[in-house]
């Protein structure tokens, strides 16, 4: 039997995971692989590729003199926390990836923290090395510090660097002398990163992720940590409350970029199953007769929720295909099989729900695929969850870091404190300043427009919870009254340069608004009611004169994280596969 390496790769958001694995499979596995395609071989989603980031993790093998290793990419949003947590069970090392300008960031920290605490072993690879003014000693000292501050045993501290750039296709021990393949990195692998322990007894199986095929249903994907799964056996399934029994129909090894028919899986290989109707991620699949479940996965909790409803506007059902409450809570349902962190409470309204994420990104990439997949919807404001202890009423509170130009950096620490954070750090880092905050949940909803707009764009911010502490009192948030609609019908351009001092505007001349529809933001703190329907007077009496010619300013054009962020207590976001609309509840 072929010895076995399970790998994760770690890091902070866009610095190169998924172009390092995708390195990894053209070396490997595909000699025939176009080489000059540039796409990413595993961020196969829309979303993923638009967005550059990864949101599902994702496993592939690949063999290198005569061993398997089992990868595994993950995200690197500390909002797809629970996809990370999850994934890193599997593993029995980690490979740690750092961008050799930007060094450590908040979500490497969040990401290594969790598989310090799994007691996996690092291999650290500091990325980018290509890039300028880059710093790579420096950042090979960050990471070990940071280890040894997040209680890293000895073995775990005495870790092997790597160097190189995933883009260019290249690893080495030492970074002034680049090589012309990445071999180094998978001998150190297979070197360093211990081999899949083979534990005879009975069958265990934890089922960390799952698949969805139309032809074979729902497909088990996990661990087998002891003894050894077969095809056409009865086993049990250890769920939260009961045990099922089930025979497996289909048994498939992960090769390469596909899986693998087999009919027997040994300990310490991760494999996909067909042939189990109900489970859940967190079960246990084992012995028929004595089974032995696994402790359960657990998950951070979510910090934020939001009230999702039918689309009850007038111009709903015109864009999107599912438009009802049923569809709406069927898709709901469906999302929290696979996506862990999310939950979604019942209200009292048959057409409402209660949904419960972890942070703004993961809650729009949720509302994102939907409209995608022809759902129409409402949302309310993002709410942070608050928690009752010892009788008094305690927030989430995160950690915020600015990385900003240093002629933004008061401007950055004014609007943080405005919104209660609390400045801990501040230190230049190359030509930016990095600051770091201690800041209220409730204060980074709207924070993120504020900061880019104040910094021209070239502000880096990341955010990641902390604790929960006491509720500090009221936050200023978004101070300007709205423009809403009186009428409905089409926009013109007289009523829009009548109306230009009045505010800025979210709609452009000609487009179709009703009634209730919020279209702009009032210069002053008072909603606005406003026709933006009236035509220009005509008589039949010729002038001498002639008008002058319009100037109307362009409209504000806002994301769907943006517009999230935008509302108010008392407006909804309405969201269908072509248009995000406001509009007053």
């Amino acid at each position: 039997m072929e010895s076995i390496r399970n790998i994760a790769i770690i890091a902070h958001v866009d610095h190169g995971k998924t172009t390092l694995v995708d390195r990894i499979i053209q070396s490997c596995i595909v000699e025939n692989l176009n080489k000059e395609n540039n796409d990413l071989i595993l961020d196969n989603n829309d979303l993923e590729r638009e967005r550059g980031i990864t949101i599902l993790s994702k496993n592939i093998s690949v063999t290198y003199k005569n061993i398997k290793i089992n990868i595994i990419d993950t995200p690197g949003h500390a909002d797809f926390g629970g996809e990370v947590e999850r994934v890193l069970k599997m593993a029995d090392g980690v490979l740690l990836l750092v961008d050799a300008f930007e060094g450590i960031m908040p979500q490497t920290r969040f990401v290594l923290q969790k598989a310090i605490e799994l007691n996996l072993k690092p291999i650290v690879v500091i990325n980018k090395i290509d890039k300028e003014n880059c710093q790579p000693e420096i950042v090979q000292e960050e990471v070990f510090d940071l280890m040894f501050n997040l209680n890293a045993s000895e073995d775990q501290l005495d870790f092997q660097t790597i160097f190189g750039s995933s883009k260019h296709g290249w690893m080495s021990r030492d970074w002034k002398e680049p090589t012309d393949n990445i071999n180094i990195l998978l001998d150190t692998i297979i070197e360093f990163i211990p081999k899949a322990p083979t534990r005879d007894g009975i069958t265990q199986m934890q089922i960390t992720s799952l698949d969805y095929s139309s032809f074979k249903g729902r497909i088990a994907i996990g661990r087998v940590f002891q003894g050894c799964i077969e095809k056409g056996k009865e086993y049990s399934i250890c769920k939260k409350n009961e045990i099922k029994k089930f025979r497996i129909k289909e048994l498939f090894e992960f090769k390469g970029l596909g899986k693998n028919p087999l009919n027997i899986i040994n300990s310490g290989d991760i494999c996909a199953i067909v042939g189990i109707d109900e489970f859940e991620i967190g079960d246990t699949i084992s012995d028929s007769e004595n089974p032995e479940p696994l402790p359960r996965i657990k998950i951070d909790e979510p910090t934020m929720s939001m009230l999702f409803t039918i689309n009850n506007s007038p111009f709903f059902g015109k864009e999107g295909k599912y438009v009802t409450s049923r569809h709406l809570r069927d898709r709901l349902v469906k999302e929290t099989e696979k996506n862990l962190a999310l939950k979604v409470q019942e209200t009292d309204s048959e057409e409402k729900f209660n949904v419960f994420g972890r942070g703004i990104l993961h809650l729009s990439i949720l509302i994102e695929t939907m409209r995608r997949e022809g759902y129409e919807l409402q949302v309310g404001k993002p709410k942070v969850i608050e928690k009752l202890i010892n009788n008094e009423i305690h927030e989430p509170y995160e950690t915020l870091v600015i990385d900003v130009p240093e002629e933004f950096s008061g401007k950055s620490i004014e609007l943080a404190t405005k919104r209660k954070g609390e400045l801990l750090i501040m230190e230049p880092k190359g030509d930016l300043q990095h600051l770091e905050f201690n800041i209220p949940s409730r204060g980074l909803i709207g924070l993120r427009n504020q900061i880019l707009t104040a910094t021209a764009g070239t502000a880096i911010m990341t955010h990641r919870f902390k604790e929960f502490k006491k509720h500090i009192g009221n936050i200023d948030s978004r101070n300007k009254g709205s423009l809403i609609s009186g009428e409905q019908g089409a926009v013109t351009s007289f009523a829009l340069n009548r109306l230009q001092d009045r505010g800025r505007f979210f709609v452009s001349s000609t487009e179709i608004i009703y009634k209730g529809q919020v279209i702009g933001e009032h210069n002053r703190d008072n909603d606005l009611e406003v026709n933006m329907i009236k035509g220009k007077q005509l008589t039949n009496m010729r002038k001498s004169g002639s008008d002058e010619a319009m100037k109307i300013a362009p409209k504000t054009e806002f994301s769907l994280e943006e517009s999230m962020e935008y509302i108010k207590e008392d407006e909804y976001l309405e969201i269908t596969p072509l248009n995000l609309r406001m509009r007053k509840i």
